[in-house]
């Protein structure tokens, strides 16, 4: 059973880069706030990803507070030991067990933090924090600032000079390490299989939440406690719906399926989606529109190697997709007219991935001074091109054209995830069945 990581070294050594790559100043990184569900009810608590990524600690009601420059120092601010609280809500480490296990130079309590801030804060050129992220954050922090310029004449002025310390820590957690990659590697398996769980136990007359039920159960068991993402169960017309949720329709005959799940594991995302029959055998039509998006993602497959420009993978299937619908005889026209167009966009509406890593959505800018950037090794990303056909409605745009009866409600994604290596990419869900001949093979098997 997999349980939370503790490598101290790991983080320790986070925060060294973080220093080196900063002038000299004061960190202040908060980690998520618990939020509450309904009533006295709170969601459960999910770390903040970078607050996590520079301290592997998990508890909530905590803040990292780095001194940069020559004095470097980590110190981090928890919860107290408290006998009661734990009685009720669970094991908390306090600061003296966090100092020593997490490998901070110091540790205290939370309801010490303005009073030691104020002292910090005092004579540093700069700080460093989230800021917009929380607006009572912004507005504690200011508030402090103001009470060391009230005491200026001490000689240690307040900073003048606020830099937002999530690019440079985004920057950083673009580039997977080994052990980051490893992770991502097990989360992408157990993902995998329960994807494969899922084709094996679908069934004409089951609700699209009986499936969802296959998938947790499988990241449960196999170590993950969480999905990585509120998982997608798209049975016929809400396939063609790109951010469904409600996963509450019964499923026929005659449905395609489309998956968009994946499981947390020690806080990495994996992100899967694979589209297939409910009755195990692809219709005609479906098997056309299937191996477009599966001819697209191959193309795109290509360009994933260091060096490549970012946006050239979704270029590849924008030219993949756009021949196939010239071929199947829905568009007119040419390849480079219709992509100058964007006509594509009325079935293919999305990008083709995004950044993957402790956010599903992972932080790391796509453009630098304007321009697409080029990929390196340890980014992690997504592929996952899609057509979605709906019907016209009387607004829709007027270069819009009228889908085919064949086509109708038909909605496809499929989605790997990819490390880019030295020499190419790995793929860590390629584990997950992908042609048509193997899902039909995969769905004639019974799950064990």
């Amino acid at each position: 059973m997999h349980t939370m990581q503790i490598n101290v070294e790991r983080h320790r050594g986070r925060r060294a880069s973080l220093s080196e790559r900063l002038p000299e100043g004061l960190v202040i990184l908060p980690t998520a706030r618990v939020r509450n569900r309904s009533n006295d009810t709170d969601y459960h608590f999910r770390y903040d990803s970078s607050f996590y990524y520079l301290t592997g600690f998990h508890e909530p009601e905590a803040v990292l507070v780095m001194q940069l420059g020559e004095q470097a120092k980590s110190t981090l601010f928890c919860q107290p030991k408290n006998e009661l609280r734990e009685i009720w809500e669970g094991f908390l480490y306090g600061p003296a067990a966090a100092r020593e296990q997490f490998g901070f130079d110091e540790a205290y309590a939370i309801d010490q933090l303005d009073a030691k801030l104020i002292e910090l804060i005092a004579g540093q050129p700069r700080l460093y924090f989230p800021i917009g992220f929380d607006e009572q954050w912004d507005r504690r922090i200011m508030g402090l600032v103001q009470q060391v310029q009230a005491r200026a004449r001490n000689g240690k002025p307040a900073p003048i000079e606020f830099v937002d310390v999530r690019a440079a820590v985004a920057e950083m957690r673009l580039f997977k390490d080994d052990s980051e990659v490893a992770i991502m590697r097990e989360a992408g398996r157990i993902s995998s299989e329960a994807h494969i769980r899922a084709m094996q136990t679908t069934r004409a007359g089951q609700f699209e939440y009986e499936v969802e039920a296959e998938l947790l159960y499988h990241f449960y068991k196999n170590g993950s406690r969480y999905p990585a993402y509120g998982s997608i169960v798209a049975s016929g017309a809400n396939a063609t719906c790109l951010h469904y949720h409600e996963n509450n329709r019964r499923m026929h005959d005659g449905d395609l399926l489309l998956i968009d799940a994946g499981c947390e594991l020690h806080g990495y995302a994996a992100d899967i989606t694979r589209t297939f029959p409910v009755s195990g055998r692809f219709s005609g039509p479906q098997k056309d529109i299937y191996q477009l998006v599966l001819a697209a993602m191959e193309a795109s497959f290509e360009q994933v190697r260091p060096g490549a420009s970012r946006i050239a993978y979704h270029d590849a299937s924008v030219r993949t997709l756009t021949q196939g619908l010239l071929d199947l005889g829905i568009f007119k026209g040419t390849v480079d007219g219709l992509i100058e167009s964007e006509a594509y966009k009325q079935f293919y509406m999305h990008g083709t991935g995004h950044w993957l890593g402790l956010d599903v959505h992972d932080v790391g800018e796509y453009k630098i001074d304007g321009h697409w950037r080029s990929l390196e090794a340890g980014m992690a990303l997504t592929v996952e091109p899609g057509l979605y056909f709906r019907p016209l409605l009387p607004d829709s745009p007027s270069h819009y054209v009228e889908v085919p009866e064949a086509f109708l409600h038909i909605g496809v994604r499929i989605e790997d995830d990819l490390v880019v290596t030295r020499d190419g990419h790995e793929n860590l869900t390629a584990l997950t069945p992908k042609t048509v001949a193997d899902i039909e093979a995969t769905m004639a098997r019974q799950a064990g």
